[in-house]
């Protein structure tokens, strides 16, 4: 089985080099193939100006199965295990529950350990520099927006392995906003023994799939009339936010990289000026537009961030 799955890589990765001359997307599609296929036990962080957040990632290929774990290693944790097209989140104070999706919502855009293609009409991959990132040879791969509206992402690749060994989101002027980046990694012939114990573990049936995706038909009293190229509704719904029980009407859109989520509700006693909160790249832009509060949050520019929420308005 080792030996045809060897044999599908190699297929894989030569089609794709075949298909496009693009050096930088091949190297790209073929991380998304190691990833996948490849035993690794990893550690990494999250910087976002003063603040870090370490994380352990292992991964395993037991035949068909393929198995994951991503745990933040700070504070009370939070805990992600995938086996193969279903993922069970454990946070603290909540009771676990699992989805059924193909990729864990951590801090990697779930798009790069998939077919990249889909980013081509709005994102340029570039090939960059070489260097060494936790002792190992890699090679710099830019995701490049085409526009001024989303930042870019530069990703260093494992030359041996074709693994992640660091990422950044990237403005244009050349700063890194937001780092993460590998402090240690093995990769090894057999998967960890702890992926493998999660085989006999009982996990959470996944939920629904209505209640996840779709549109509500009682959130589309607004119209939001401008989001950058590329982006499109994926879910809207009305619910009660946790923070201080207000009903809000809330809409997720995506370009297929980049999330933006926008939360439109009455406004709070007290009036709230119009500005942008940073960390990292994640913009959080409040916006008060007389009768109600525009809230965007993504990592997206603040002027991206301000221009979506100045665009709603009540639709007719």
């Amino acid at each position: 089985m080792k030996v045809i799955t060897f044999v599908l890589s190699l297929v894989l990765s030569f089609t794709a080099v075949a298909n496009d001359s693009n050096p930088a997307k091949t190297l790209l599609l073929e991380m998304a193939n190691a990833v996948h296929n490849r035993n690794f036990d990893a550690s990494f962080v999250v910087v976002k100006g003063k603040s870090m957040e370490p994380y352990r990632w292992v991964h395993a290929k037991q035949g068909e199965t393929e198995l994951e774990h991503l745990s933040l290693l700070n504070g009370a944790g939070l805990e992600m295990i995938r086996v193969n097209d279903q993922v069970t989140y454990f946070e603290p104070q909540s009771e676990p529950y699992s989805l059924k999706t193909d990729s864990i919502a951590g801090p990697i855009p779930e798009v790069l350990f998939k077919d990249i293609q889909r980013l081509s009409e709005h994102y340029d991959f570039v090939l960059g520099g070489k260097g060494r990132i936790a002792g190992r040879a890699a090679q710099l791969v830019r995701i490049e927006s085409k526009d001024e509206h989303k930042y870019n992402y530069w990703i260093w690749l494992d030359m041996e392995s074709a693994l992640l060994l660091k990422a950044a989101y990237v403005n244009h002027q050349g700063e890194a906003l937001e780092q993460l980046q590998l402090t240690h990694i093995s990769v090894t012939e057999q998967p960890a023994p702890m992926l493998l114990e999660v085989l006999n573990r009982n996990f959470p049936t996944p939920l629904p799939e209505s209640e996840l995706e779709g549109v509500d038909s009682s959130s589309t009293n607004w119209k939001i009339s401008w989001l950058p190229a590329g982006f499109e509704l994926l879910k809207s719904d009305r619910h009660k936010l946790d923070l201080n029980n207000e009903l809000t009407d809330y809409y997720l859109y995506s370009d297929g990289f980049v999330e933006v989520s926008v939360f439109i509700q009455r406004p709070l006693p007290g009036k709230r000026l119009s500005g942008a909160l940073t960390s990292g790249a994640t913009t959080v832009y409040v916006h008060n537009g007389g009768n109600f509060d525009v809230s965007v949050v993504g990592n997206v520019p603040s002027l991206t961030a301000k221009a979506i929420a100045e665009s709603v308005t009540r639709a007719l």
